[in-house]
């Protein structure tokens, strides 16, 4: 029997969910970027979403049963968390990028480019949503340290 959606709580693990969205939506955000600034930008903002990730899942494996798992598994938390920072400044300069050309990162369904108003709306949409994600992912990395720190 499941549990009724008023009466649900946020799983302790839900950072790691959280950290796979993040993933996926910064690369759907970089495939905006256009070839010139893809070769510079690209690579080193999807790598620091998949240390997120990676931090996250490699964190949530650890059991906090002794002080050893404990360092280990807080080391994963920060290493997340300042990624995830970095991560938040490198979007915000795919944005900005972004933002220069707007209409030159949408497509329509038979290729052509959409209208400029149309691109920004889109746009701000992504990256509104990848804020989300961002800030999400921060409190509930906090959450889950403050509730390791509190174990004995």
């Amino acid at each position: 029997m499941s549990v009724l959606k008023d009466k649900r709580t946020t799983s302790k693990a839900e950072y790691v969910n959280v950290a796979n969205q993040i993933y996926v939506k910064t690369v759907d955000f970089l495939s905006r970027v256009s070839p010139r600034y893809s070769r510079l930008i690209a690579a080193d903002t999807a790598h620091l979403a998949g240390q997120v990730m990676d931090h996250a899942e490699e964190a949530n494996k650890i059991y906090p049963s002794d002080q050893l798992r404990k360092d280990l598994r807080k080391s994963h938390h920060l290493e997340a968390m300042a990624h995830l920072s970095a991560l938040d400044v490198r979007l915000s300069h795919c944005y900005q990028i972004l933002y220069c050309n707007p209409q030159g990162a949408f497509t329509d369904g038979k290729g052509h480019k959409v209208p400029a108003k149309e691109a920004m709306e889109r746009l701000d949409n992504m990256s509104q949503d990848l804020g989300d994600l961002i800030n999400q992912e921060a409190d509930l990395l906090k959450g889950v340290m403050e509730s390791d720190k509190k174990r004995k």
